[in-house]
Parts: structure tokens; sequence; C-alpha cells
């Protein structure tokens, strides 16, 4: 069976967001590919983190994976730095990556911003660190969002560049997965800009961890306009339109298709079914987090399951990356 490898990062405030860009389509996969799910908190700490608040957060997302239907019995869940591969592969890759290729990568400039000169020696590798995510594990399958496309595609730059220097398939080059009509949910309250969790309007988002009848009272109070009609115009009518692709990916359906179920009706009523179907939908998720985090010893067992799991598949391929760079281990 093909493997597949992803993660995400424990900065809180899950939102509806990273559910359909990201989690619920690692859901799907589970189903026909060998999965390693990661909570990635060595790219976490790239940027300052309260230590507690990362803990906390850490098991956070290990509810979040496990609330949406990941299996830990089918899956490999761990957190990254309970893996030393991950680092230790981090630092070989560093020392055969030019320093040329992450000028190149943009989230780095997006993320350092102007004061450039301030930002972590991390931060600017971090494209390294994630190169050895995936490839101590030899992942054929990496599902990204367009966002990480250009770091899957150094990562394959990375492992051919390793093979041809030792003359030797030591690395496998993966393929990117790109799912999911949905993978762009914007604010609830800009249809202009992406749901965040930095927003200041708890409005403009719905969190993972929300209830039932936040939900609700948040997708009521989402902002529309006023024109009738049900049509999909992302440029003319934002706000409506990041509705429409919400209900069309909590459906399993096209945009097109919602639009035509909807053609002669107010957009009220679209709003309507979308708030019933959302409840349906998240509010199990938001109240078996809530559960599992009332016990963060079980979450830990997990994570520490997984992270034996992943150490059996992880540490023979650095083992024989040492050993083809000429690493003595006496």
């Amino acid at each position: 069976m093909a493997r597949i490898f992803s993660g995400a990062q424990p900065t809180g405030n899950l939102h509806l967001g990273n559910y359909l860009g990201a989690i619920r389509n690692w859901v799907t996969l589970q189903d026909s590919y060998e999965s390693v799910f990661c909570i990635v908190d060595l790219h976490a700490i790239t940027v300052w983190q309260d230590p507690k608040a990362l803990i906390r957060q850490t098991r956070e997302l290990t509810a979040a994976y496990i609330a949406a239907g990941i299996d830990p019995e089918r899956c490999v869940i761990f957190n990254q730095s309970a893996v030393t591969a991950h680092s230790e592969l981090a630092w070989l890759l560093n020392c055969m990556t030019p320093i040329g290729w992450l000028n190149r990568m943009t989230q780095f400039k997006e993320k350092a911003g102007k004061d450039r000169e301030k930002a972590s020696l991390g931060l600017y590798a971090y494209p390294v660190l994630m190169a050895a995510d995936i490839l101590a594990y030899k992942a054929t399958h990496v599902p990204v969002g367009e966002d990480q496309k250009q770091h899957l595609e150094l990562t394959r730059d990375i492992a051919q560049r390793f093979n041809q220097l030792y003359e030797k398939d030591v690395l496998p080059l993966p393929e990117p997965m790109i799912l999911g009509a949905a993978t762009r949910v914007m604010s609830l309250r800009d249809g202009t800009k992406k749901m965040s969790k930095s927003d200041p309007s708890d409005y403009a988002r719905i969190n993972l961890t929300d209830d039932r009848d936040t939900i609700a009272q948040k997708l009521k109070k989402a902002r529309t306009d006023s024109e009738p009609g049900v049509t999909y115009e992302p440029e003319r009518r934002p706000e409506v339109a990041n509705l429409i692709r919400i209900y069309a990916a909590l459906d399993g359906r096209t945009t097109d298709e919602v639009v035509a179920d909807y053609a002669d009706a107010p957009f009220t009523t679209v709003k309507t079914r979308l708030t019933d179907l959302a409840v349906e939908k998240l509010g199990p998720i938001a109240e078996e987090m809530k559960r599992l985090m009332a016990d963060p010893a079980e979450i830990d067992r997990i994570l520490a399951k997984g992270a034996d799991r992943a150490r059996a598949i992880a540490d023979p391929v650095v083992a024989e990356v040492r050993e083809t760079i000429g690493l003595l281990r006496p």
C-alpha cells in the first residue's frame, strides 16, 4: 500500500478551514493509504510559543484528528518532537540543500515580513524540516494545500539531489495530492479574507470546539449581501460564494449543484439549510473533542503509541541515510 504523510501545526483555535482544507480529506485517505499523521510541534516553534499553551494545543489537535474520524488504530498519529528522526534527518539534508533553493521560498518572505533579520534560522530552514518529515517515512504521496506546493517541490528536489550525490536511490520523490474544492474557506465577516484564527472577531470563523448553538448563531449572523437570488460569483458576491462553497463541501456536492437546487429560492433558504447541515456535521466533532480533552492521559497514551510506530518506520530510513553519507556508528 502507498504511504501518505501529512501534518498540521498545534497553534490553537482550529476552525472550519482546517477541517475542510485538510483533516476531512485525511479521514477519507486512511481507507486507501498507509497513513502517517503528525502534529508538527517542531514547526510551531519556528516562532515563539507559550510552553503550556503548546502542550494544550498539541493535545487539542490530536483530539481534533480523532474526533473528525482519523482512527489511531489504523493510522499513525504522533507529535513530531517525540521522534528524533525528524530533527536528525533535517540536519543531514540541511548540509546538502543549496541556500539559493531556500531563498526562493515565498512563505519565508511572507512570514518574516520586513523584519527578516530578526526571523529565526528555524523559520528560514522550515522547508528542509518539512522535507525530512516526509522523506523519513519514504512517503509516496503528500496531501497538501496550494500554499505548501512549493515546499513539496523542494522536497522532491532535495531527495533527487541526495540520490544523485551518492549515486544511489535512497529517497523517493513523493507525489503531491491537491484535494477538495473548498480548500480556501473565507471569513464569515469578509468573504475576501481567508478564515483565520487570528481574526479579532470570533464571529469570523467557526471553531471546531464551538457547540451546536454557537455554530448556528455564527452562521445566522454570517454576512451576505442584499442582492436577491442564489448565484455563485466569487468576485462579485464573495460572502455568498463563501457560504455556497462551505455548503457544497459539507454536503459532498459541487457549487453548481447547490446553486441549481436553490435557483428559485431566496438566499436565506440556503443559509438556513447550511446552518442545519453545519450543526449536524460539526456538532459531534466538538462534543467528541470535549470528551477527549477531558482525559489528557488517554491522548498522551495515543501519542506515545503512535510515536513508537513512527520510530519503527523512520529510524531505519535515517540509519540508511547515515550509512549512505558515511557517518560511522561504532
